[in-house]
C-alpha cells in the first residue's frame, strides 16, 4: 500500500470548490506496484474532476503494518483503501 500526498485543479464548480481550485489530498492506493500506484491515484483524482494532478509526497505502508489489526482499526482511512481498493481524502487549505 501506498500513501499520496497531491494536488489537482478543479475541472469545473461543485459544491464550495470553484473552477481553477487548487486542492491538497491524501490518496491511499492498495497496490505493491509505486508505478501503478502513482498512475491510479491520478486517475482516480481525474475521475474525481481534477486535473494538473501533482505528487508532493509518497510513503510506502509496510506489509506488517498493513496487516496489524490495530493498526488498521486506528486508521480508517488505511481500513477504507484495503476493503476498497482506495481513498480519497481532500483537505481545506
Amino acid at each position: 500500500m501506498y500513501i499520496f500526498s497531491a494536488n489537482g485543479t478543479a475541472r469545473a464548480d461543485r459544491d464550495d470548490i470553484k473552477k481553477g481550485d487548487k486542492k491538497p489530498f491524501i490518496v491511499y492506493i492498495d497496490f505493491l506496484d509505486l508505478f501503478g500506484a502513482e498512475q491510479l491515484c491520478k486517475i482516480y483524482l481525474m475521475r474525481a474532476g481534477f486535473t494538473d494532478i501533482e505528487i508532493e509526497k509518497r510513503k510506502f505502508v509496510e506489509e506488517k503494518l498493513r496487516n496489524d489489526p490495530r493498526v488498521v482499526e486506528a486508521d480508517k482511512a488505511m481500513k477504507a483503501a484495503i476493503e476498497g481498493g482506495y481513498m480519497i481524502q481532500m483537505f481545506d487549505e
